[in-house]
């Protein structure tokens, strides 16, 4: 009889207390994922708050044109350039003018105007003659040389967020240089 009664008082027997040390860490765990979430919570809402105001201190404001004032027109040096060989060495000698924003601008870029020129010698120096060859490709080039002299006056590039797939045209507000006009094109 003893070994009947015996079975039944051990199954009553409450189990050890657990832990303390167990109960500690996960309170200690769930508290700093709490901090943790809400620091990312606060630093995308700082993120998201600044991009909607476009405050960047490092963006430049953005250029507008003065119509009530004649054009601004800053001739560049000529250029000549070694093409990429297509059909044995090919050369392109262009003379272009920049038109600015505003004469304050035009004056501006006399002081980048080494930066600028280089810029635009590795830019042309890496095209082939049949990339330029077409009215279409003297267009794009003249898009990617005011987006290279932009870029050295310290204005980045915007590229519409309205644009297709294959289409990387690029926003003509980006910056005082407003475009590009080829005075001289020859390719030999």
């Amino acid at each position: 009889m003893s070994s009947k009664s015996a079975a039944p008082e051990t199954a009553a027997t409450p189990a050890p207390p657990k832990s303390k040390k167990m109960l500690i860490f996960i309170v200690i765990g769930v508290a700093v994922l709490a901090l943790v979430a809400t620091g990312a919570l606060l630093l995308l809402k700082k993120n998201k708050k600044a991009s909607e105001e476009g405050t960047d201190d490092e963006e430049p404001a953005k250029v507008e044109v003065d119509k009530k004032h004649p054009p601004v027109f800053v001739p560049m040096e000529p250029f000549t350039v070694n093409l990429q060989p297509e059909n044995g060495e090919q050369y392109l000698q262009i003379v272009l003018a920049l038109q600015m924003s505003d004469a304050k601008s035009g004056e501006e870029i006399k002081t980048y105007t080494p930066e600028i020129r280089h810029r635009i010698l590795m830019l042309l120096s890496g095209k082939k003659a049949s990339e330029i060859a077409t009215t279409a490709g003297r267009e794009t080039l003249a898009k990617e040389i005011r987006s290279e002299a932009n870029t050295a006056l310290g204005y980045e590039p915007k590229v519409s967020k309205k644009k297709k797939a294959a289409d990387d045209e690029e926003d003509s507000s980006g910056g005082p240089v407003i475009e590009v006009f080829f005075t001289s094109f020859i390719v030999q």
